[in-house]
């Protein structure tokens, strides 16, 4: 059996829901000015705050998205990053 990759838009689509369904929220994230940073910031319903880029199946992160990253890292705020479903049932786990 051959399985289709999951566009990263329905990965995101499903990350929205499930925030809302949790009672949480999911912004997403544009700094203008500031390449390269997160796709959206996920604030769970218990205050956990929680940066998150979406990439496609296999995709990689860019040079600049990694220097957005770690600058995040070093302020010490979370960061995920989520390419299949897997990968966003390990977020709801880690996090809720």
């Amino acid at each position: 059996m051959i399985m289709r990759e999951v566009p990263e838009k329905k990965i995101e689509k499903t990350l929205r829901l499930r925030m809302k369904k949790l009672g949480g929220r999911c912004f997403k994230f544009v700094s203008p000015g500031n390449n390269g940073v997160p796709d959206r910031i996920c604030i769970f319903p218990s205050g956990q705050l929680v940066f998150v880029e979406l990439k496609r199946p296999g995709g990689k992160l860019s040079n600049i998205q990694k220097v957005q990253i770690k600058r995040l890292l070093d302020l010490n705020q979370k960061v995920e990053v989520i390419e299949n479903y897997e990968d966003l049932d390990l977020f709801f786990e880690t996090w809720r």
